[in-house]
This record gives C-alpha cells, structure tokens and sequence, in this order.
C-alpha cells in the first residue's frame, strides 16, 4: 500500500479532507496535495500528519482504537 493510499485512507476513517488535514499540519493544501502525489513527504511529515489525526505514525497510522492504516 502507497503512502497515498495511507493517507486517503487515513482521512477517510477521520472524517477529513486533505485539504483540512494540510491546514492542521501547516502546509498548504495544494503543496501537500504535490507532496503526496510525488511521494516526497518526509518522515517528519509524516509523524505531523499522524499527530493530526490522532494516530502514530510507525510506517503507518495506528490510532488510539487500535485500528491500522
């Protein structure tokens, strides 16, 4: 599974969009929107994203309910 997959799964099971989710980490939906389309999000990125939504990122999201993306 892609990190875009991830992602988009991610936002799904929270009830979010992309968009929304770039806004919580601080970048801006069309440069996030790059980013995952390229694959050229950073680990760092990736950790703020988990962060946002309430997750852990360990090469995936893992949410407090145990679920894993």
């Amino acid at each position: 599974m892609t990190v875009e997959q991830k992602i988009n799964m991610a936002t799904a099971y929270k009830g979010i969009s992309q968009a929304e989710l770039a806004r919580l980490i601080g970048i801006s939906p069309a440069n996030f929107n790059l980013k995952v389309k390229r694959g050229t999000l950073r680990q760092e990125d990736l950790e703020k994203v988990a962060i946002a939504l309430g997750a852990v990122y360990q090469f995936g999201f893992i949410f407090e309910d145990g679920t894993k993306i």
